[in-house]
């Protein structure tokens, strides 16, 4: 996830539906895929808080989701060379919805 925040020598500067398909959209959507369904894993299996047991999806999702903006505005803001893209905050929330159907998949819940 640390690789998100490193300086680019060139960024898109119009939006497209192509750029949903590109490898770095991609990129994004697997690691939150990943990191969406391993939280949900975790969060399913510890017993010290019920309630984030119970709610282990909707909980992930939203973590998910706010650190793909959160990192889309540290880019725009705080590092120089790089933008924030809303393409990439669309493939990080595509990527945390295919976690999910892949937890309930796997796990048939």
């Amino acid at each position: 996830m640390l690789t998100t925040l490193l300086p680019s020598s060139s960024m898109p500067s119009t939006l497209s539906i192509w750029d949903l398909l590109s490898f770095d959209s991609f990129a994004h959507a697997f690691m939150f895929a990943v990191l969406t369904f391993f939280m949900i894993v975790g969060l399913k299996k510890q017993f010290s808080y019920p309630r984030l047991k119970h709610y282990a999806i909707r909980t992930s999702f939203f973590i998910c989701s706010i650190f793909g903006i959160l990192i889309e505005l540290l880019q725009h803001f705080f590092i120089q060379g790089r933008e924030g893209d809303i393409i990439d905050i669309i493939s990080d929330t595509i990527g945390s919805l295919t976690g999910i159907l892949l937890y309930k998949w796997i796990y048939g819940q």
